[in-house]
């Protein structure tokens, strides 16, 4: 199918993984991330306005014959020039939450809880933004499934999880805010 009937969310939406924050978030709501995540996309924002743009840049205007280089290096530009207007929204929509201002006593945006059932055992999660998730390190996002089944447990709670393979009773052992 041509672009020209492509929106452009559509051809950003992948870029370097990152799916549109409105892909992910019901409209209105925030993109809640912890201080040292926001600090990751500004600073990856920062990076791109002020030094890859600008190499890329240079390269172009000392290229004087064109072809496949300059070709190569236009194309980069673009998506570069995409990616900050990914990032940009990111921020845009931002709002940073420092987990040590949570109640400690029970499971809310920020906080490291560890779980156990008689089926899989301890396991430790950590809530965090819909762009720090990293499930394979127990990193899930505050609109996963796990997450919102823990959200306001406290030590000694039992919550259960709906699974596709079937319920998951979990016992909530501990809770931190790092």
């Amino acid at each position: 199918m041509s672009k020209a009937f492509l929106k452009e969310s559509d051809d950003e939406s992948n870029l370097d993984g990152l799916p549109e924050i409105s892909d992910l978030l019901p409209p209105g709501v925030k993109n809640l991330m912890t201080p040292e995540g926001a600090q990751r996309i500004r600073d990856d924002l920062r990076q791109l306005i002020e030094v890859e743009r600008p190499r890329i840049e240079r390269a172009l205007s000392d290229d004087d014959g064109g072809g496949p280089y300059a070709a190569a290096q236009k194309q980069r530009l673009q998506e570069v020039d995409r990616r900050i207007r990914l990032l940009t929204r990111r921020v845009d929509t931002l709002e940073v939450i420092d987990p040590k201002s949570q109640d400690p006593d029970e499971v809310l945006f920020g906080a490291t809880v560890t779980v156990r059932s008689d089926e899989e055992g301890e396991r430790i999660y950590q809530i965090v933004g819909v762009d720090e998730s990293d499930p394979a390190l127990g990193r899930v996002s505050w609109i996963s499934p796990i997450a919102k089944t823990l959200n306001y447990a406290r030590v000694g709670d039992v919550v259960t999880l709906q699974r596709p393979k079937g319920a998951l009773d979990l016992e909530i052992v501990n809770i931190e805010y790092k």
